[in-house]
């Protein structure tokens, strides 16, 4: 008989880490990510360890076993056994050497450093194991960049697969491991810290409080591996695993250098497997409360889009307000913004606000994510990181646009060659009537008496502009007339609404009108499902023929048949879960 898969759904989607419910989705067994337990270890509920394993060593290559804990396989009758033989393990070291004999399982799936280099059969199309085990994740967990690497390359060829690490996951780092793909934990640290009297806490290991009649036994372990797993499982049905990773992080060193190659290796390829958002829903935080933070993909993706590709509206790119951030977001709703534009009274003047750790956001773009929903702890003092983030930013985009006039009321000091800055602060506080009457002399001085506002909408450049930035282009606005009360906009041509401005989410609802046109232009990513199949519901992987793999949660897509445009739907999963992700990929939006 052979091996059945598991059966899993994705309840939520927080980068790399989903929330699994395994075995029938109308009345799931048990979750991940989870624990796979031993024969000596602890007793633990099936919701919190799904698996059982156990090791033969008894023959080279040894073989592995793996047990569900329930009926967690179609049709849900009975337990289930996956086997599979570990192969040889070589030393990462000798990567270069192939060692010829590979693990091999059908839904398990062992693999090493080196299978990833040299192991053909893992490039099969359509593979997509129930587990597959990084058997040597303590030795690339000691290496520098190479669990990282094995990891990233696991989780984007296999988007189904739940991931198993063995031997490195613990309460204190399985909320970071699960933000970089890892769905299994065991508790191998665990049973090496109670054998010497140390509690493997969520913070790190540490002696237990006898104050408080703490022990380090397996009981006490077992705790706090219910509490880590709980802890992580909410964070990313919350969407704030990144906040508790960071924390975890800090519990070591290494640690940390896994967090920090993570997001620079995660970052090199964002835009290729579609890692970032292109909106999310009201009330979404980014919280940024360390400096771990700004090494995040969507952080630093924001980054580079304003330094290099960003295009301010074309009557605002001769004079560039600075102004400070505000807590509140978006700006404008904050009293010291509503200030400022009093005082600045010129729809000319380009407002960007300098903050951390965006470094700048323009005023036509401060509703967009993560601009509108970043959360910073304020202190109202920069660390050098921060100052030059800003300085080099500031310094790309004032030599990209041009701008003649720099005002200055951001409180930061600039050097900026060839350019006039002016100095609204002066050491002052940003809202104090002094500075703000030096900001009206400034921008009053900075425009002629007839430098007026003929044939300038600030409503419909700030659309542009918006539409430059997520699509690439404004060209499909040509012709459009945008009305509404701001900040919700309505977009019509020739009497047909095209779309409308949604500030609370930070995206356009597109109309069906406007989809032909989209197509047209190109500005929307396409996915084509195959040739007879009926489009009903949602867009779920059996559907898809041909995808774009840069898709971002929260993206627009058309949909495609036979060079015909379907419709459109809206992307809840990531490029790299594209087209083997378990479960719903995209949410159907219209039908043509």
């Amino acid at each position: 008989m052979s091996e059945r898969p598991i059966g899993r759904s994705v309840i939520s989607r927080d980068r790399f880490s989903r929330l699994f419910s395994l075995g029938d989705r109308n009345d799931p067994s048990s979750f991940a990510p989870g624990l796979i337990i031993g024969d000596d270890d602890p007793d633990f509920p099936v919701s919190i360890a799904p698996f059982s394993s156990s090791m033969d060593n008894s023959t080279i290559p040894s073989s592995m076993k793996i047990s569900t804990r329930a009926n967690l396989c179609f049709p849900f009758d009975s337990l289930d056994t996956w086997e599979s033989s570990q192969g040889l393990v070589l030393p990462p070291s000798l990567v270069e050497s192939n060692s010829g004999e590979f693990g091999t399982g059908a839904e398990l799936v062992p693999v090493t450093w080196n299978s990833l280099h040299h192991d053909q059969s893992l490039l099969t199309i359509g593979l997509q194991p129930s587990v597959i085990v990084l058997t040597d994740s303590p030795q690339l967990s000691n290496s520098l960049g190479l669990l990282e690497q094995a990891l990233l390359t696991i989780r984007t060829n296999f988007p189904s697969s739940l991931i198993w690490a063995p031997g490195i996951g613990g309460p204190d780092n399985c909320a970071l491991l699960s933000w970089m793909g890892v769905d299994i934990f065991d508790l191998a640290r665990s049973r090496q810290s109670s054998s010497l009297g140390v509690l493997l806490s969520e913070t790190g290991p540490r002696f237990p409080e006898q104050s408080t009649n703490e022990d380090s036994s397996m009981e006490s372990q077992r705790e706090m591996w219910i509490r880590a797993i709980s802890a992580t499982r909410s964070a990313i049905r919350d969407g704030t695993l990144r906040d508790l990773a960071e924390r975890q992080s800090t519990s070591s060193p290494r640690s940390v250098e896994h967090l920090r190659r993570h997001d620079q290796l995660s970052f090199e390829i964002s835009k290729q497997i579609g890692l970032s958002r292109s909106s999310v829903d009201f009330g979404k935080k980014l919280r940024c409360h360390s400096f771990e933070s700004r090494g995040d993909v969507t952080i630093r993706n924001w980054r580079e889009a304003i330094s290099e590709n960003y295009e301010p509206p074309s009557r605002q790119c001769d004079v560039l307000v600075l102004l400070p951030c505000s807590a509140k977001k978006p700006y404008r709703l904050s009293q010291s913004h509503s200030r400022f534009r009093r005082a600045i009274g010129n729809s000319r003047a380009h407002e960007v606000m300098v903050t951390a750790p965006l470094g700048l956001v323009p005023r036509d773009l401060e509703d967009l994510w993560p601009a509108a929903h970043y959360d910073i702890p304020v202190t109202g003092d920069w660390d050098n990181d921060e100052l030059s983030i800003i300085r080099s930013m500031l310094s790309r985009l004032v030599e990209r646009v041009g701008y003649s006039t720099i005002v200055n009321h951001s409180g930061i000091e600039l050097l900026l060659a060839d350019r006039l800055v002016i100095d609204t602060r002066i050491g002052g506080s940003a809202g104090s009537s002094e500075s703000l009457e030096r900001l009206q002399d400034a921008i009053s001085s900075s425009f002629s008496e007839d430098s007026g506002e003929i044939d300038f909408s600030v409503r419909q450049e700030k659309i542009k502009s918006i539409s430059r930035f997520q699509f690439g282009s404004d060209e499909w606005l040509d012709g459009c007339e945008i009305r509404g009360r701001p900040p919700i906009f309505t977009i019509t041509k020739d009497g047909v609404q095209m779309a409308k401005w949604d500030p609370r989410r930070g995206r356009f609802l597109l109309s069906k009108s406007s989809l032909e046109t989209m197509r047209e232009l190109k500005l929307l990513k396409s996915v084509e499902i195959h040739p007879g199949l009926e489009w009903v519901g949602d867009i779920f992987p059996s559907m898809i023929a041909h995808y774009d793999r840069s898709i971002l949660v929260g993206d627009e897509i058309l949909v495609i048949q036979e060079g015909k445009l379907l419709g459109s739907a809206r992307s809840v999963a990531p490029g790299w879960e594209w087209p083997l992700g378990p479960g719903k990929l995209a949410k159907s939006r219209h039908r043509l």
